[in-house]
């Protein structure tokens, strides 16, 4: 299986975050987490504590009704909007329109954690690639994408797609057996056919950028196979887009930053049995100066 760049210090030298800007809230970026149902309602906070915790300024949450109450006390950092939700403890079709004008006022969106697969998905998917905002898309919001071949935007708001091995099987179509055994091609593919910068997921992670070029990282732990580790590594990408880095950056330093915090903990407490929620702590500690 082939390699890419490695993804190490020298690699981020050459893709630099924005300096750090004293100043109120609004000057690190406004985020929003379009996340969680009602059988899952911590992807919100999982996702929306990592944002904080890579330097986002301003946050707000969307999502279902159901659990709206108890994310705004759980995370008082927020504001929280509650949006019309379905009979299965998803979004209704009734929510969209309200996410778009949420969308309309960020800088940087983080959408799909913890939401339920569902048709609604497709409508906010299609809405929110309509935005000037920074975006990252995952888990069923990946399910929903449509080839944007004739469609790209430009680097700077290029989407930032996070899927598993799964997920990416699931965008092209393909058997997953195939994404495994060359989740380079596949990405590289994936990056080109939806437009966006990609990070095919795994014990062994790859970052693509649609013309081809590739970066891989293979630290962190075992550890962070764990429920609720993707949502807080795109929780920490929507940071630092929220912060003015553009997507191939934030991805970078994002797959790096989540996977070095996996190794911190492990020499803390152990290889294994630290939970996602402890992963977003260890971010400011590693962010640079």
């Amino acid at each position: 299986m082939r390699s890419g760049t490695p993804l190490d210090r020298s690699a981020l030298e050459s893709n630099p975050l924005p300096p750090i800007i004293d100043g109120g809230k609004e000057t690190k970026g406004r985020i929003l987490i379009i996340a969680g149902s009602r059988e899952v309602p911590g992807a919100a906070l999982l996702a929306a504590t990592a944002a904080m915790r890579a330097g986002a300024g301003k946050l707000r949450i969307a999502t279902v009704a159901s659990i709206a109450p108890q994310v705004a006390v759980a995370m008082p950092e927020a504001m929280v909007v509650a949006l019309p939700e379905h009979r299965d403890g998803g979004f209704a079709r009734s929510a969209v329109g309200q996410i778009v004008e949420e969308a309309a006022e960020a800088d940087a969106i983080v959408a799909g954690p913890g939401m339920t697969r569902d048709g609604t998905c497709k409508q906010i998917a299609d809405k929110l690639l309509e935005s000037p905002a920074r975006l990252v898309l995952d888990a069923a919001l990946l399910h929903s994408l449509v080839p944007r071949e004739g469609a790209d935007r430009d680097g700077r708001t290029r989407p930032v797609l996070l899927p598993h091995s799964g997920e990416l099987a699931a965008l092209l179509d393909t058997d997953e057996e195939d994404v495994r055994a060359d989740p380079i091609r596949c990405a590289v593919r994936a990056a080109r056919l939806y437009r966006s910068v990609v990070l095919a997921k795994g014990v062994t992670s790859h970052a693509i950028h649609p013309d081809g070029r590739s970066w891989t990282y293979s630290g962190g732990a075992p550890g962070l196979g764990v429920s609720g580790s993707g949502d807080v590594l795109a929780g920490i990408v929507g940071g630092l887009l929220s912060r003015g880095a553009d997507p191939l950056a934030a991805l970078l330093w994002g797959v790096w930053l989540h996977g070095e915090a996996g190794a911190a903990l492990a020499r803390k407490v152990a290889p294994i049995g630290f939970l996602a929620r402890e992963i977003a702590d260890e971010i400011p500690g590693l962010l640079p100066r």
